[in-house]
């Protein structure tokens, strides 16, 4: 029998579990230590915790042993090769199994010698002890009862061992009360994490959905979106198991590779705002429609002007008595020679404007000095009767662009979407592990220099986070093979430029090293990329790194 101090310990000692059940984040590891502290606690030599599962079962979690040292199921990595107990069976509760008998009647069951009880059915259990010597003897069973009554699941104990002999004893009242209240603690701890989960799992469906929005607006920044949470965190990871350098002192727990990862799921999160047509402009006319369909249909307005020219030409050549049949035909030819020369001419300016239309990698100032002159030199009239040039001012300046399809009109409405994102995510009321996604996600369009934006941060000001998803960011988009306007680079042509960044100040040199050091950039090619961009790569030749 317990003293009072003895009660008094496991009374403390139950305190004690309470408080740490209810800091447990992993559900495997709950369970085990549930059954661990019950078995502690009551002194049990073996012990089974039972979870109920949709189809009315009692699934096996955890078991223990310690006489047999059995360890299965939890964190061992060993699974349980026992079927799920039926609470019903024939639509009649199955009443023959202790376990489900506590479940289905909400009650707990103490039995002294599982051989001689009757009304339960220990078959199972004599067979167990056959094939491994063992002696199942008393047995505890509590059924687990969350906050609205329902049973979540069964906590079985066997064999209470007597502390000064080892001798195999009844559980006693004491033990049974105990294990009651740490039933009822568990199932408390249990159902929270069950909540937890379930909360987490809805934010985290809701940023998929977030995503999916953006996706399904634009193709190519749902792909994005995707991958770049992705190398966001192969790049932390590789930093947080640096053991030397810069970076040997940075750290992250599950906690804070969770909140970096939310961070990259919504770090474009306000391209949601972000016009389609900018968003997906392919082509530098692009904007509700490729307008370089309006551009041909002037040049065969312009085309069809000098058609219409030559013709009332060759009218007046017939009504000019002075020209006699030669001096006609040889007029009519060199105006022939003129219309096709002027056609050619019309032809060979309109394929010139749709190349530029296309964008590209560069654009000489030649090639855009053309463009303007082609707009200069032809007029139309337009449907309102007036002659104008033959592109608009804000044609001229979107076939001029230099690099891509972006004007800096354009570039601004892109760039606006991270002040979106901002505000956006400061807006909603973070919990205190989540507190960081604003500043993480905001942070990846920000500079080491202080020339970034939207905030013009230095790199002391920026999170070794957010330096990680700012080169992540970049070296998606280097090569990325689904942009409407360029091809995805290939890995030595995006080193290099990641490179050339990271000695502009562009983006963090320290985490660049551990990026190319760790081969980051080898492991995220060998899922994203097309093999033809997984060419060779000559470390010693990348710019700022030092093999």
């Amino acid at each position: 029998m317990d003293t009072v101090e003895s009660l008094f310990r496991r009374l403390e000692q139950l305190n004690g579990i309470g408080a740490a059940l209810s800091q447990e984040r992993n559900l495997e590891r709950l369970l085990e230590d549930i059954l661990v502290a019950a078995q502690s606690i009551t002194r049990a030599d073996g012990g089974t915790l039972y979870l109920v599962e949709e189809g009315a079962r009692l699934r096996f979690a955890i078991m223990r042993n310690g006489t047999l040292g059995i360890a299965l199921g939890g964190t061992s990595g060993n699974a349980i090769p026992f079927y799920p107990i039926q609470l019903y069976k024939d639509g009649k509760p199955n009443n023959t199994m202790v376990a489900a008998y506590a479940a289905i009647n909400k009650c707990t069951v103490n039995i002294a010698d599982a051989y001689t009880e009757a009304g339960f059915d220990f078959s199972g259990t004599r067979q167990f002890d056959q094939r491994t010597g063992y002696r199942s003897r008393s047995f505890l069973t509590v059924p687990m009862k969350n906050h609205e009554g329902e049973i979540i699941g069964v906590l079985q104990l066997i064999n209470r061992t007597t502390p000064d002999t080892g001798e195999i004893a009844v559980f006693s009242e004491a033990d049974q009360r105990l294990a009651e209240s740490l039933a009822s603690q568990a199932a408390v701890a249990l159902t929270n994490r069950a909540l937890i989960d379930q909360l987490e799992k809805l934010f985290e469906s809701f940023i998929e959905l977030i995503n999916t929005a953006i996706d399904e607006k634009s193709p190519y920044t749902g792909g994005h979106c995707q991958r770049v949470p992705v190398l966001t965190m192969m790049l932390a990871d590789a930093a947080n198991e640096a053991k030397e350098g810069p970076l040997s002192a940075f750290t992250m727990s599950e906690r804070d590779r969770r909140e970096l990862r939310i961070a990259g799921m919504l770090h474009d999160c306000g391209k949601i705002t972000t016009p389609v047509h900018v968003v997906d402009k392919a082509t530098k006319l692009e904007a509700i429609i490729d307008r370089i369909g309006l551009v041909d249909t002037r040049f065969e307005v312009l085309k069809r002007d000098a058609e219409v020219e030559a013709l009332r030409e060759r009218l007046g050549l017939r009504d000019d008595a002075r020209l006699d049949a030669a001096a006609r035909g040889e007029r009519e030819r060199l105006i022939g020679e003129r219309l096709g020369e002027r056609v050619s001419r019309l032809d060979e300016e309109r394929e010139f404007l749709r190349s530029c239309n296309t964008g590209g990698e560069w654009m000489p100032p030649e090639a855009q000095a053309r463009v303007r002159e082609i707009a200069a030199s032809h007029r139309w009239t337009d449907p309102s009767g007036r002659s104008v040039n033959l592109l608009t001012e804000e044609e001229v300046e979107n076939l001029t662009i230099a690099r891509g399809t972006l004007t800096a009109k354009d570039r601004e409405i892109i760039n606006h979407h991270i002040v979106a994102t901002i505000k956006m995510l400061e807006a909603l009321p973070w919990p205190k592990d989540l507190g960081n996604v604003p500043e993480y996600a905001g942070g990846h369009h920000e500079r080491m220099d202080g020339r970034g934006y939207p905030r013009g941060l230095t790199r002391e000001q920026m999170s070794v986070q957010a330096r990680a998803m700012g080169i992540a960011d970049i070296f998606e988009a280097l090569t990325a093979k689904d942009r409407p306007y360029k091809r995805g680079k290939t890995l030595s042509e995006s080193l290099r430029i990641l490179g050339q960044f990271s000695q502009g100040g562009h983006v963090d040199p320290d985490l660049f090293d551990i990026f190319v050091r760790r081969k980051v950039y080898l492991d995220y090619a060998r899922q994203f990329l097309d093999p033809e961009q997984i060419d060779a790569v000559d470390e010693r030749t990348i710019p700022g790194y030092a093999p």
